[in-house]
């Protein structure tokens, strides 16, 4: 028996455009025996489809301070490495998520990279929408008072160095930018040169000078 569903694709050989070599098809029908369409001559034929064994496994999303568990179905061979993204099905929300550490079965471990057959849990982060941590200083040029605030982005948010960003009544200008421990693909854990870029998700904190006033208190 398989699997899928009306509306889902698979890649086939097609009898009519392409014999040997396999191309997109659509579900038209599930069943046993599953009715398809190729999309590229939209030839229908019916063809039989081996389900995929799969294995449960638990995923925990952290977002906002907060944890939600859920369970997701994978190949039991397919791997698993810490900084991958895929999409989780919540019953709050399907979210965007990022791993952050892999648990095994035995529990000794916290590897890389694993397989799924042998994942106890995946622990995730959500990165589309994310909250970015914010520290600021008055913009009259002393440091000996700062304030801290949190905004709320889309995870491929840019928060660019020298750039001035508004979020509600807070104004600020970014002079730093601390990179995640977990980020992938920067030279640099802190960047504070006018033009650097980094994404929200990837934003441990960002470091402003206050635009709103020339003076206020802590208090």
């Amino acid at each position: 028996m398989s699997d899928l569903d009306a509306g889902d694709t698979v890649a086939l050989s097609c009898p009519a455009c392409s014999p040997h070599d396999d191309t997109v098809h659509e579900v038209l029908k599930p069943g046993g025996t599953v009715t398809v369409r190729c999309n590229d001559c939209e030839h229908v034929h019916k063809t039989t489809i081996e389900s995929t064994p799969t294995v449960e496994k638990r995923v925990i999303v952290s977002q906002g301070g907060e944890s939600i568990s859920t369970q997701v179905d994978a190949d039991p061979e397919e791997t698993v490495d810490v900084g991958d993204e895929f999409i989780v099905d919540t019953p709050e929300a399907i979210l965007q998520a990022k791993v952050t550490s892999i648990e095994l079965q035995d529990g000794d471990t916290r590897p890389e990279s694993a397989v799924m057959a042998d994942i106890e849990a995946i622990w995730t982060r959500a990165v589309d929408n994310v909250s970015v941590n914010v520290t600021l200083h008055p913009n009259d040029g002393s440091r000996d008072q700062t304030r801290s605030l949190t905004v709320n982005t889309p995870g491929d948010y840019e928060f660019r160095v020298g750039e001035t960003e508004s979020f509600g009544d807070d104004e600020f200008t970014i002079t730093g930018v601390l990179v995640r421990d977990d980020a992938e693909g920067y030279r640099f854990d802190k960047f504070d040169e006018d033009g650097d870029m980094v994404y929200a998700k990837d934003i441990k904190r960002v470091y402003g000078i206050d635009e709103q006033t020339t003076a206020w208190s802590a208090w």
